[in-house]
């Protein structure tokens, strides 16, 4: 079984490819040149969320810096202790809605200190994989399409977020 899927994940991609040129030349499509416009419009669009990209490294660079989330950690300690929490995996939650890779290096410090097998590295491992990068989200699609109201979609994101942590907090509960 192994075996198959290293062998579908190895043609999977150029299959793909394949497929996409030959059902262009199928239909007559001036693929290259279809290509190279899909290219300059994705260029642009890199262009214009360069901004909102700076917003959230320097924000999640600030926070990190601040101690913000040591300062939480020591502040909320007493409930991650009565929910049997550990207090490790607080920066996951508060930078997972603001940027996947700070989150996933946030992951890497945890599983590094504690240990693979760890309650922690566990429970941060769920919470990474059940909770949205919200900020990144809002800041780079919608800005990449000029929306700047986004109240409603930003208190959606944040209340998703929430109930993947308490899920990840639940499951992780129930299964480890």
């Amino acid at each position: 079984m192994v075996s198959f899927i290293n062998l579908v994940s190895l043609w999977i991609l150029p299959l793909i490819i394949l497929t996409i040129l030959t059902v262009g030349l199928i239909k007559k499509v001036p693929v290259y040149e279809v290509f190279t416009d899909g290219a300059k419009d994705g260029f642009k669009v890199s262009i214009n969320i360069i901004p909102y990209l700076v917003a959230i490294i320097v924000s999640i660079s600030m926070l990190r810096a601040s101690g913000f989330i040591e300062y939480i950690g020591t502040l909320f300690s007493g409930i991650f202790e009565y929910f049997k929490v550990p207090v490790e995996v607080l920066p996951i939650m508060i930078v997972r809605s603001l940027s996947g890779s700070a989150a996933l290096g946030v992951f890497s410090d945890i599983a590094h200190n504690l240990g693979p097998d760890s309650y922690a590295t566990k429970l941060a491992a769920v919470m990474v994989g059940s909770s949205e990068t919200t900020f990144y989200v809002l800041a780079v699609y919608f800005g990449s399409v000029g929306i700047k109201k986004f109240r409603y979609a930003l208190a959606t994101g944040i209340i998703a977020d929430i109930i993947g942590i308490v899920a990840a907090i639940f499951v992780c509960r129930i299964l480890v």
